[in-house]
């Protein structure tokens, strides 16, 4: 089975202390091994603005984490540590190595089709367009007969 990659973002209420935070970053990373997958990177984003509000919060703590795994076990049991955590007021979990594998696909197209489809060569200097023949001249008229 191929191995998949995970984008996974929760928003904590922004009154959550630091070690309650590190606590439960600390658990999800645990759980993430334990399940046969790998933490790539972990950021906090810290705390901003919502758009609306979620759970009566204007405001929360972001955490941004980068999973792989071969196992989608390990997905359902992090989304289901987060939903019975009491801080956690949003999450989402979004498998990126599909949209990679389609953005791959259409590098590969655009690469086949430009090979068939012949280059424009760098055309030799010609001489500019000429200016159009010169037209005849018009016939004089005929001189009356005497």
């Amino acid at each position: 089975m191929d191995e998949r990659v995970y984008d996974l973002i929760f928003i904590l209420q922004p009154a959550t202390p630091e070690e309650e935070t590190d606590k439960l970053i600390a658990t999800l990373q645990q759980t993430a091994t334990e399940r046969g997958g790998t933490v790539e990177k972990t950021e906090k984003w810290g705390t901003k603005r919502l758009a609306y509000r979620v759970a009566k919060n204007r405001e929360g703590y972001f955490v941004y984490m980068v999973l792989r795994s071969t196992n989608s076990e390990m997905v359902k049991e992090l989304e289901r540590r987060l939903k019975v955590s009491d801080a956690v007021i949003k999450f989402q979990t979004i498998r990126l190595d599909e949209e990679l594998k389609r953005q791959k696909k259409l590098v590969q197209r655009r690469e086949r089709r430009a090979s068939r489809r012949p280059r424009k060569a760098a055309a030799a200097p010609s001489a500019p367009p000429s200016a159009p023949p010169p037209s005849a001249p018009a016939p004089e008229p005929a001189a009356a007969a005497s």
